[in-house]
């Protein structure tokens, strides 16, 4: 059931109803009902998926939670009678019993995640196809996987180090890992994020809906309007070897594509929350405005991003291992040597988020790229400092704008590695704007011939003005257009929005045959 089918919009609609006129005490149990039903169409078989992340995600939150609480309580009890030394080693006994369990439910619910990845590529999918007992494997992997994964293993990692108080509910584990609008692409919550929205009670509020439903015909506007006419052009363009200016055009394209369908779908999700009152983190701030790449990073897929520095980043900083390296690399290379740890840290955090992405050498690169060029910058920027100190570019208005321009193309040439398998094709497409500087791309009709018209250009055009002008406004107002237009009457107010929706529905991309709602993301 996709996003933007009538069959969801119809779901959704029956749903709020049955959300806020059933008694408030059992809306979470209609959202865990609600999301169930979801899952159920994207496929009964992976049921079995999503299941077994919830229950080892509950038997092992509770079993540490209970061990934690039993420990604060025999301490509490033996605080005066108990040595220093003993409590550390009865905390060291209690931790050493949790350990056990949560390294055995991390590494198998990985361990499923990446085997299902791994299926994906030939010839491994080819054997599964053919291999009695998992060839249903095959064809393809389990819808959300990536996202309910992290999510509920951030939650055990929470529980174990006891920054999370463990649910003794089960079906509110249930409810957390399989919330629906989170399952698609996103955003990937923290457990104290979302858990005091989720499970609340919640009475209708009639700007929080509308707000919600706003949000959502926004997501629609950026993935049927814009993002699945370049996906047809996208298509078009790969369909035939596209080096030097036809390369360029082509990640211009598919940077277009790219975060309209993505923060479109986060659009989406977020305005679901909206309207049953439950708030999920932002995914997206505006990271066209970046001004280099590890700004992008703040800004572009921003809950995976902090999981990863969570959870692997600054573990592996802190670790015992790693400060003992720091400070022998020190004694022998001076501050390189210091900072070693946040290196290999850094690298090895990167090449997670390139394996997340799937196992395939292109997001191994991607990811080494985007490790080497924030490194080097981070590492860089005394030089850097000196440079401006001398020459005072950064009090130009105009170098702003250039950094801006600078990193939306350098992130560009990065992610257009998505649009090759093969690695080496990728380099050498690179390697092709320093000598093919054919411009007849824009002058010999091929871009009329690769699926889309000259009137489909002009609505693309025309769509990513509208998408520049509505960041700009938030850029330096700090609100959303949906806010700033509570200050323009009512009346004026409905028909900017019923334009907006007549827009929607005159130029979204549909129809028979069309398959849209395949988001780039919920293929991950």
């Amino acid at each position: 059931m996709s996003f933007t089918s009538i069959s969801f919009l119809l779901f959704l609609g029956i749903l709020i109803v049955l959300y806020y006129a059933l008694p408030k005490k059992i809306q979470w149990i209609v959202l865990l009902a609600a999301s169930y039903v979801f899952y159920f169409f994207a496929g009964v078989k992976y049921f079995a998926f999503i299941l077994f992340t919830t229950i080892t995600t509950y038997l092992v939150t509770t079993y540490m939670d209970r061990n934690n609480k039993a420990k604060d309580a025999y301490m509490a009890e033996h605080k005066a009678e108990m040595s220093r030394e003993e409590k550390k080693e009865y905390k060291q006994k209690v931790k050493k019993k949790n350990r056990l369990w949560f390294v055995i439910t991390i590494a198998v619910n990985f361990g499923i995640l990446f085997f299902c990845k791994l299926l994906l590529i030939e010839p491994f999918n080819t054997w599964a196809a053919g291999t009695p007992g998992i060839s249903f494997l095959s064809i393809g992997l389990p819808m959300g996987m990536s996202f309910y994964m992290f999510q509920s293993m951030g939650y055990v990692i929470d529980v174990y180090r006891e920054k999370a108080e463990a649910l003794r509910n089960p079906f509110k584990v249930a409810l957390f890992t399989a919330f629906f609008p989170q399952l698609v692409q996103g955003p990937i919550s923290k457990f104290e994020q979302l858990k005091e929205s989720l499970f609340s009670e919640h009475r209708f509020d009639r700007q929080a809906v509308a707000f919600g439903m706003q949000r959502m015909m926004w997501g629609f506007f950026k993935k049927m309007v814009i993002a699945d006419r370049m996906a047809i052009a996208i298509g078009g363009l790969r369909a035939t070897e596209q080096t030097g200016v036809a390369f360029f055009v082509m990640t211009i394209f598919y940077s277009i594509q790219l975060y309209a369908d993505f923060s479109g779908g986060i659009d989406i999700a977020i305005g679901i929350g909206e309207t049953l009152g439950i708030k999920m983190p932002e995914n997206f701030i505006r990271p066209y405005f970046s001004m280099n790449i590890a700004d992008y990073w703040r800004r572009w897929h921003i809950t995976l991003n902090e999981w990863m520095k969570t959870y692997i980043f600054y573990p592996i900083n802190v670790s015992g291992p790693m400060l003992k390296l720091s400070l022998k690399a020190r004694a022998k290379i001076g501050r390189l040597g210091m900072r070693l740890p946040v290196y290999i840290g850094a690298l090895l955090t990167w090449l997670g988020t390139g394996v997340w992405h799937g196992f395939n050498w292109k997001f191994i690169v991607w990811g080494l790229i985007n490790c080497i060029v924030i490194v080097a910058s981070e590492e860089l920027s005394p030089v850097y400092d000196k440079f401006h100190n001398k020459t005072h570019l950064r009090d130009h208005k105009g170098y702003a704008v250039f950094q801006i321009i600078r990193t939306f193309l350098m992130m560009n040439l990065i992610r257009s590695t998505d649009l090759f398998e093969n690695v080496g094709l990728y380099f050498k497409n690179i390697g092709s704007l320093c000598w093919n500087f054919n411009f007849h791309i824009l002058t010999d009709g091929t871009l009329g011939k690769i699926g889309i018209t000259t009137a489909d250009y002009l609505i693309v055009l025309c769509g990513v003005i509208i998408m520049f002008i509505v960041s700009l406004i938030q850029e330096k107002t700090g609100k959303s257009v949906r806010e700033n237009m509570q200050s323009i009457p009512r009346v004026v107010r409905y028909i900017i929005l019923g334009a907006f929706l007549i827009i929607i529905i005159v130029f979204g991309y549909y129809g028979i045959g069309f398959e849209s709602g395949n988001f780039i993301y919920g293929k991950i």
